[in-house]
Order: structure tokens, then sequence, then C-alpha cells
């Protein structure tokens, strides 16, 4: 599986020195792996209250996750 560009996801960051530069929900130190660890055990409720991430972020990343395994990768 391809590595995703998560520069093209809206609703992460990843900042030098913040959460040692992993990708983290936008205004949080939440990774985003944190999303998918979870997801089997929590409905996206219960993300947004436990990791203090909005409900429009959850969206965003799992629309782009979707999104991005739907568009077949281009081979040179």
């Amino acid at each position: 599986m391809a590595t995703l560009d998560w520069s093209q996801c809206s609703a992460v960051e990843a900042i030098p020195g913040k959460r040692s530069g992993a990708w983290v929900f936008k205004g949080t130190r939440t990774p985003v792996a944190t999303v998918f660890e979870n997801l089997q055990d929590m409905g996206i409720d219960e993300l947004v209250e436990e990791f203090g991430v909005t409900r429009e972020q959850v969206q965003t990343v799992l629309e782009f996750v979707a999104q991005s395994v739907q568009t077949p990768a281009s081979h040179l």
C-alpha cells in the first residue's frame, strides 16, 4: 500500500517539534494514527470527546483516506 500524502489533507498538520513532527489534527497534539487505532472500538462522537478533535476533522481525515485508496497511484 502506498504512503498517503497527508500534506494534501486540510484537517492535519505536521510541525517539527510537535509530537516529533508526526501528522496531528490541526490545532491539537492528537496524532492522526489515533483515529485509526481507536476507530474499531469507538464511534466518531467518542473520538471527538476523548481526543479533543472535531467531528469535521475526523470526517475529513476518513474521507481523505477513502478517496486516496480509491484513486490509483500513477506509475512511471
